[in-house]
């Protein structure tokens, strides 16, 4: 198994224990069940998708890092701590900063999913994974977070 690829698989790895932290926090602490209701399904996903990556790590023989999963529940921890700070009324903006956050992880997902079907017509290992249908699940998985990032950022910015 070529290094990088191994770098690559344990970085989204990891940013999946992040996402996972993220998306939990909102869904947590978001007032309108509708809202928590979406948040969940895209928790829900964003942990199978995580599943999945770590079958395709297995069969490729890549062995995960601690290190880097601890490392990505760190950061998330130290980002909440950021977003607390621009926010310390715990409101609107904050969500909104967190969605944004969550929105964007997504997007590297997607493209995680796009790289590994790239290089898939070289390793049947890597063709077991059904990418075709992670990269359209991470599509619906980001089109949800954008439209409550956008609805938020109304609340947000005008106090809407």
């Amino acid at each position: 198994m070529n290094e990088h690829m191994s770098t690559y698989l344990n970085d989204h790895l990891a940013g999946s224990v992040a996402g996972i932290e993220i998306a939990k926090h909102l869904e947590e602490n978001a007032v309108d069940a509708d809202i928590r209701s979406a948040l969940a399904r895209v928790r829900a996903d964003i942990e199978a998708d995580q599943d999945e990556l770590t079958a395709l790590a297995k069969r490729l023989g890549v062995e995960q890092s601690g290190i880097r999963k601890a490392a990505a529940w760190i950061g998330e921890k130290a980002a909440e701590l950021k977003l607390r700070f621009d926010d310390p009324s715990g409101g609107e903006f904050r969500t909104y900063e967190a969605l944004e956050a969550l929105s964007l992880g997504i997007e590297g997902k997607r493209c995680l999913w796009l790289a590994l079907q790239s290089v898939s017509e070289d390793d049947p290992r890597i063709r077991k994974t059904d990418l075709k249908e992670l990269q359209r699940r991470a599509e619906l998985q980001r089109a949800s977070v954008e439209d409550l990032r956008l609805r938020t950022a109304r609340r947000s910015f005008h106090g809407e």
